[in-house]
Order: structure tokens, then sequence, then C-alpha cells
């Protein structure tokens, strides 16, 4: 095979980051419909368990029913996500601006997810059309160890209930590399997967063995303290099948990877997308989370999770320390590292603050939280912080937060994004 040229390869130029940046506010449509139209308690229970989650409060809609909230809700995972639900809502001024997004500025630059900031202020109640408004929100120009140079896209979605009540917002941070420089470096050469002993999954076995979530028993505000660790949890050793079981629950994601003639579909609309595999067929590029051979010719050593599994992962372990009663406000996560196949990740996490949060709903008990992902290699492959509304003696049950930016409205909630943004 020849040498490749460098030269030709795709480079980020200030031209294409301004044209990006061009591109800011913008609504846009989600790439692909979504997994779920109307989620129900299938599909709430399906989610969860995709993620290892087996809590009763998403996954027994008549335990759900004697919560505080009176009905099945949904894990908190599936309210947001790629693609896993809302259908778009354009107006006719988006509609006339979408020539303006045709094309990619950085066309043939490397993106991947790099990290992610969610909010939530109301649950998604079960058989309930959701809404959704898309925008890039902003656009930083980096250096890159990795790869010499970056741009920093953050993508927000935001979601209301079909009545108009906001629900979440997801804020997604992808990283744009230039691929030559990401293949000269090799920064993840020395990695090494070793084979688990039989004492060693023993070990995992317990944890697992001892993990479950706090349930109905109120975690009152007034008996945490700072400097408390939450109850770890431990995730893995990660398998191919972990992979299937989560496409399963969370769908396929922004890229619509599908089977058969809707593979054939799909590489219609995004040719780009795909690559032959060794036998000549077309395949998405997305196999590097199940090929090897793929994921090696991406840098990467063997194959590798996605960094929403990890965000999963906090989440879960948030709400499995929180109880039913409490609320998961905030959550950010870094993904830092690979996360590969024959990996195993421990989700610990301490509690850092305590504070009263006052906003237009009222006065929120809060406390926040440091967490990380740490492998068996003790690499922290993905730092986070979360925020938790906690019930309290003193100040009563936990009160829903104010959507961003004090909106009432789903369109509300992204303009807010924005401004949110535009200052930070």
């Amino acid at each position: 095979m020849a040498p490749t040229d460098e030269k030709t390869q795709p480079r980020i130029t200030d031209g294409g980051v301004a044209a990006l940046r061009a591109r800011i506010g913008i609504a846009q449509p989600n790439p692909v419909p979504p997994h779920y139209l109307r989620p129900g308690t299938d599909a709430f229970r399906i989610a969860a368990r995709s993620y290892g989650d087996d809590n009763p409060l998403w996954c027994d809609p008549g335990y759900a029913e004697r919560s505080r909230w009176g009905r099945p809700i949904a894990p908190f995972p599936l309210v947001g996500g790629d693609s896993v639900i809302g259908e778009d809502v354009l107006t006719e001024a988006d509609l006339a601006r979408q020539d303006e997004l045709k094309g990619d500025p950085l066309r043939g630059v490397h993106a991947f997810y790099s990290a992610c900031e969610r909010e939530w202020w109301s649950p998604l109640y079960a058989d309930r059309a959701v809404h959704r408004r898309n925008a890039l929100v902003g656009v930083l120009d980096k250096p890159s160890e990795f790869s010499g140079r970056a741009v920093h896209e953050w993508n927000a979605n935001v979601f209301a209930d079909a009545d108009g009540t906001p629900l979440a917002g997801q804020y997604r941070l992808m990283i744009r590399t230039e691929r030559t420089e990401a293949r000269k470096r090799k920064k993840y050469d020395d990695v090494a997967i070793e084979p688990w002993t039989e004492e060693r999954i023993a070990e995992i076995d317990a944890r697992y063995t001892a993990e479950r979530p706090r349930g109905a028993e109120p975690r009152w505000f007034e008996d945490v303290h700072e400097g408390d660790a939450i109850t770890p949890l431990v995730k893995g050793p990660l398998t191919v099948t972990d992979i299937v079981c989560w496409h399963t629950g969370m769908g396929t994601g922004v890229y619509g990877v599908a089977p058969l003639r809707l593979a054939h579909r799909n590489r219609r609309r995004i040719p780009r997308f795909y690559h032959r595999d060794e036998l000549g067929v077309w395949d998405a590029m997305q196999r590097v989370h199940w090929d090897p051979e793929f994921a090696r010719r991406s840098g990467n050593p063997t194959t590798f999770d996605y960094g929403r599994m990890r965000e999963t992962w906090m989440i879960h372990a948030c709400t499995d320390w929180m109880g039913d009663d409490a609320w998961l406000w905030r959550l950010r996560v870094e993904f830092r590292q690979f996360n590969y196949i024959g990996d195993a990740q421990w989700i610990t996490g301490t509690v850092v603050r305590k504070h009263l949060v006052e906003d237009g709903n009222g006065v929120h008990p809060a406390v926040d939280l440091e967490l990380s992902a740490t492998n068996q290699r003790g690499q922290v492959t993905a730092p986070g912080t979360a925020t938790i509304l906690l019930p309290s003696r003193e100040h009563g049950p936990v009160v829903l937060p104010e959507p961003i930016g004090g909106a009432s409205t789903l369109d509300g909630t992204l303009q807010a994004a924005i401004e949110h943004f535009s200052r930070t």
C-alpha cells in the first residue's frame, strides 16, 4: 500500500472553524427518528436493563405506583440521549435556514464524543409523546495532545412533554481531530488488556451480589455530610454482549445504523460512514465498537465502549444511592480514556458540597458529588460531577428544579442553552 500523503488528509482550517461558528443557534432536525416514539413501561424497563439497572422504580409499574411519583417514570438516561426519544419541532423560520447547514465545514475530520452535560427538570411518564429542539451552541478552537489541533463542538438537545412541560437538556461535546496526527502519535499503543483470573472474577461477582438500589427509604439531606462516599458500582469486564444489549435498549445513535435493506438505504444517505470489510462487504464505521481489526485501524488496540455507556453507569450509581424520593438534577461526565472490551470500571463518588439552591420553583436542598469511573489499571477513564436534590426533614419533599434560564417552553430552553454557552 502506498504511503498516505498527509497534505491530502482532512485538516482543521480557520475557514472551516468560522463556517462552523456561523451555524450556532440554527435549530436543526435530529439526523434519524427516535428509537421510541411513545415510550411506555416496557421501554422504561428495557432501557434501564440495557445498562444493567433493575431498579423497580423504572422496571416494576406496580412498585412505581406506590412511590412518591404515583406512577411509572422513565429512567434518567432515557430522557435525552442522542436518538432515543424526541420528535423534532421546527418552525417555518427554522426550515428556511436549513440550506445554511448543508455539508460539514470540517468534512473528513474525525469526531469523537468527549463529554456531556445533562440536566433534568421533570419526570417523563409512560406513553407520552416527546418533542425536541436541537442546535449547535458552541465552537471552541483548541490544541490537542492527541491530534495537534482540535475543535470542541457543543450541541444542545432539549426535550419537552407533549403538553409543553420541559423535561431535560443534553449538551454534548464532540471533539474534532485530524486523523493523521492521531495515527502518528500512537498514544494508545502501550495499552494491554490482560486476561482475568478466577480470583479477580470472584471479587467482581461479590460486588455485583452486594449491589442494590436504596429504594423507598429516604436519604435525608440532614443525614448526608461532605466527605461521605456513595455506594460504589462495578461495571464489567466489558463484553461485546454488553454492547449488543446496550443497543437493544438505547438504539443505534445518530448515524441510524441498521441491518440489511435498511443498511443499504442508510449507506445511500451517509455513504462516507461506510467502508468495505475484509470480505468486500459494506459495513458501518461504528463497528469499531465490536470489530477488533477495524478498531486497530482507528488507532486503538481493540474494540471499546461508547462514552454514553459510562455516562449511564454514573447515572445508575447516583440513582441507586439517592433513593426513590430524590431527584437527579445535573450530571457532567468527561471521557478521558477508552474503555476497552475486557476492561472493568468501578464507579465511585464523594459528597463534596451541601447547599440550598433557590429558584423560581422554591428552595432545593442539594448535594454535589464528584464521580469517577476507574479501570483495573487504576486509570480514571471518566471523571464526573452531579447535583442531587434530596428530601429534607426541615424543608420537606423534593421540589423539582426550574428549567435552564427559568424557561417554561421547549424553545425557551433551547434559547437559554444558546445564551448559556455564549457566556461560557
